[in-house]
């Protein structure tokens, strides 16, 4: 019989978990700015995923490593994490968005005030900005949702890989379309880096609203692949 020291789980406390998703969203818009300020074409989308993918296998134990206000939302629209109640949610978007401010100062006072617009590339308009933002964050919501959230095709050891490959998939992708954001944190924190000129304020707004869209649409169409998990649920309860 499991001795009582072995079933107490202890849970990280409200501050600890706000804590980490500040600093997993930092570090995330960090090494963002720092790419595309640096012009790192090449291996600037994998710089970032690897970002990303550390930062979940560190701090997912802690807070769920969100580090995103649209993972936030597709978890939060999924109703698989109860002890995700939308006040929570608003604080850890709040975080968020904190820590992606914070980095955008930081990457622009090491390059000497220099920042990026946020926008559509040459040759590209909102339009397809918004098709590119829209399919690249609903694979990275709906990829964190069945590896990270489901208890039927939960990837234990390999979803930080999983999560973090969809950075690499999306950034280099759409990279030339929309700079690949796929973060409505990490888009506000662009636009502060730029100090809010050339129209970055309203870019940001109208990127997080797609992304917010994609993470709903994300949530949606986890509830119909993944039925099976509520499935599973009940007859474990029942047993």
């Amino acid at each position: 019989m499991p001795s009582a020291a072995r079933e107490y789980q202890p849970v990280p406390t409200l501050k600890a978990q706000l804590v980490a998703e500040f600093l997993g969203t930092f570090m995330l818009t960090f090494t963002v700015g720092c790419n595309v300020l640096l012009k790192s074409a090449v291996w600037g989308g994998i710089s970032i995923a690897c970002m990303l993918m550390v930062a979940v296998y560190g701090l997912a134990g802690i807070s769920g490593a969100h580090f995103n206000p649209a993972v936030t939302v597709a978890i939060l629209a999924s109703g698989r994490a109860p002890d995700l109640t939308p006040a929570k949610a608003g604080q850890y978007i709040g975080a968020q968005v904190l820590g992606a401010m914070a980095a955008a100062i930081l990457y622009s006072g090491i390059y000497n005030g220099a920042s990026f617009k946020l926008g559509p590339g040459p040759h590209f308009g909102y339009g397809e900005v918004i098709i590119a933002e829209f399919v690249f964050t609903f694979l990275l919501c709906y990829v964190v949702l069945c590896v990270a959230v489901s208890t039927t095709t939960a990837a234990k050891q390999m979803f930080g890989l999983a999560i973090g490959s969809c950075i690499t998939c999306g950034v280099n992708a759409i990279g030339a379309v929309s700079g690949g954001a796929l973060n409505p944190a990490v888009a506000v924190g662009i636009a502060t880096g730029h100090r809010f000129r050339d129209g970055s304020l309203g870019a940001a707004i109208a990127f997080s609203l797609v992304e917010f869209v994609a993470a709903g649409a994300a949530a949606g169409i986890f509830g119909v692949t993944h039925a099976v998990d509520k499935q599973s649920d009940k007859l474990e309860s029942a047993a």
